[in-house]
């Protein structure tokens, strides 16, 4: 359908962190619907996974920046998780 061609057609790089778990939600809600075929819900699991992914890597890197940043204003340097995502 034209609406897994758009999902397929765009591009993980350009995105921010909240347009890819934004892309992933709606996904998931497409693929929950039952309205995909086949073809189409494997094209959409590979996409899902692909932002998965995307978007884990970005948390890895703001946890690391905080953690320079943390270092950076004290002795030691310290960690703490970081609070839970809101659910829209």
């Amino acid at each position: 359908s034209h609406f897994m061609i758009q999902w397929i057609a765009m591009s993980e790089k350009n995105k921010t962190f909240e347009e890819s778990l934004t892309e992933l939600e709606e996904l998931v809600s497409a693929m929950e619907s039952g309205n995909m075929g086949l073809e189409e819900m494997v094209a959409a699991f590979e996409k899902g996974q692909k932002l998965v992914k995307t978007c884990g890597q970005r948390l890895n890197e703001v946890e690391k920046r905080i953690e320079v940043i943390k270092k950076g204003s004290s002795e030691s340097a310290t960690t703490s998780p970081l609070p839970p995502m809101e659910q829209p």
